[in-house]
């Protein structure tokens, strides 16, 4: 239990120490986010280089309080590579397709060290359905790309990304626990850890950015960390679970993607149709959007906890809570939209 705490309290303390050096380093190397669209929430240059306390605080802890076997070496190795990436394109800009094929590559390092998406349960009886290579190696890239864009695209307000990261992290360490994966367990801790220490500079009002470097690194290590083995005695337990605890940025960039489709427009294109952009759009301000989104995260966090435990019910019921707040926070926001159009043509009319 030791362990537990202290690879949370080194992960956070180091975010808390290089978070105020990006800070001042940032400008000097052109990490800078200047808002020149509608888009961004912010109105003046902001640093975008959080992410190398994410990364240290992250790795370090780990290096530190975990032995560094072959599939941990992967994780690591294949976040080092994604977190480069992310720091590139924050300092120089890189084409969204190219950063696309970093993480496909990156996905497949992950294949070659053995962490990997290779086998299923059978939700009709017993046994378990293992996958061809091809197979896994297909399902394993799904995965780990579209977790890794998961948290890059619900980067758009102050704390966002890292609260939910956090939150997410603790719940994986919690369910992980709970199934005997010590090394699982520790490995979020360490994500908790950092995130929470970058969050004190990051929530609103934001005093510096995670970037790429932190969201792309962020969604990676939660991605292979939550596929580095199957929890004890229930595969498609271990595969539920994840996709319950990053549910809110899942159904953000599936319903991004969707909306793009329909709309005859690029999928990597930036919008503001994501969730937040909504609840936003309804008037309730940054700080209360990112805490409404963080309760929804923890509801769908808890969901995730009780379905470890095989309680389906009141995971169930959780979970129809939370999509139930979604759907209304959608929907008052369309209604207000329909008001502004209407004001506008009686105006017209007038």
């Amino acid at each position: 239990m030791n362990n537990y705490i202290l690879i949370f309290l080194m992960a956070l303390a180091i975010a808390l120490i290089v978070t105020p050096f990006a800070i001042k380093i940032a400008p000097k190397i052109g990490a800078v986010d200047i808002p020149l669209d509608d888009r961004r929430m912010h109105k003046t240059a902001m640093p975008r280089f959080g992410g190398i306390a994410i990364y240290l605080g992250t790795v370090i802890s780990m290096v530190t309080f975990l032995p560094l076997n072959w599939q941990l070496f992967g994780v690591i190795a294949g976040g080092t590579i994604i977190f480069v990436v992310g720091i590139i394109d924050d300092i120089v800009g890189m084409p969204a397709k190219v950063k696309l094929v970093f993480q496909i590559i990156c996905a497949i390092i992950l294949f070659q060290f053995s962490v990997r998406i290779s086998f299923a349960s059978n939700p009709f009886g017993g046994g378990y359905f293992f996958f061809p290579w091809w197979l896994s190696l297909i399902i394993t890239v799904i995965w780990i790309v579209g977790i890794t864009n998961t948290i890059n695209l619900i980067d758009g307000l102050d704390g966002l990304a890292a609260g939910i990261a956090s939150i997410a992290s603790v719940s994986i360490a919690y369910t992980a626990y709970l199934s005997d994966r010590p090394d699982i367990a520790l490995a979020t801790l360490a994500i908790a850890g950092s995130s929470l220490g970058f969050l004190k500079y990051n929530f609103n009002p934001a005093k510096i950015f995670m970037g790429d470097g932190g969201s792309l690194f962020l969604g990676f290590m939660l991605a292979g960390i939550s596929v580095m083995g199957p929890m004890k005695g229930a595969t498609l337990i271990a595969a539920v679970v994840p996709m319950f605890v990053l549910a809110l940025p899942i159904f953000d960039t599936a319903f991004a993607i969707l909306r793009r489709l329909l709309n005859g427009r690029p999928i990597m294109e930036a919008d503001k149709g994501h969730l937040h952009h909504r609840l936003m759009a309804a008037g309730l301000g940054q700080k209360r959007t990112v805490l409404t989104l963080y309760g929804i995260s923890g509801i769908m966090g808890v969901s995730a906890i009780l379905i470890t435990r095989r309680l389906w019910v009141e995971a169930g019921i959780l979970a129809l809570v939370a999509m139930t707040l979604i759907y209304v926070f959608i929907k008052e926001q369309e209604e207000i939209e329909e008001k502004v159009i209407l004001n506008s043509e009686e105006e017209i009319g007038e």
